[in-house]
């Protein structure tokens, strides 16, 4: 069975690679665990992640925190923003089918920007949290 940190990335993945308007606002399915070498952005990369033992009865979850990372060269934030708007229309209270867990429940529970990087690239970081439980 697949750990519920790896079945949630990866229902979270498919998500955002199967959305149209996601993918026209990045210039194609740049989705990455980490940016493949000389990706010129915009992309979005998996952030850090948690789980934590979450318990509703006689089931044992998990409560998760991770984050997506939007990486832009454009000045300002605006297409960065943009594509974080994007992902919390998709992720927030969303219906995710996960291998072997279920999702209970997953939202947006924060954004933040960040001055540029030495390489210039701005960046935003969006913040979910979920609830998962075993199948």
């Amino acid at each position: 069975m697949t750990g519920p940190v790896s079945a949630l990335r990866k229902a979270v993945r498919q998500r955002l690679v199967d959305d149209a308007a996601l993918l026209a606002l990045l210039g194609g399915p740049r989705v990455h665990d980490e940016p493949p070498r000389a990706a010129e952005p915009p992309y979005v990369t998996f952030g850090p992640a948690s789980a934590a033992a979450w318990n509703a009865g006689a089931v044992a979850g998990r409560r998760h925190a991770l984050s997506l990372v939007v990486w832009s060269r454009q000045g300002g934030d605006a297409e960065a923003l943009a594509i974080a708007a994007r992902l919390e229309e998709l992720l927030d209270d969303a219906t995710l089918t996960l291998e072997g867990h279920r999702l209970v429940l997953l939202s947006v529970s924060g954004l933040e920007t960040a001055r540029p990087d030495r390489a210039g690239l701005r960046r935003v970081t969006l913040r979910l949290a979920a609830l998962t439980e075993p199948l």
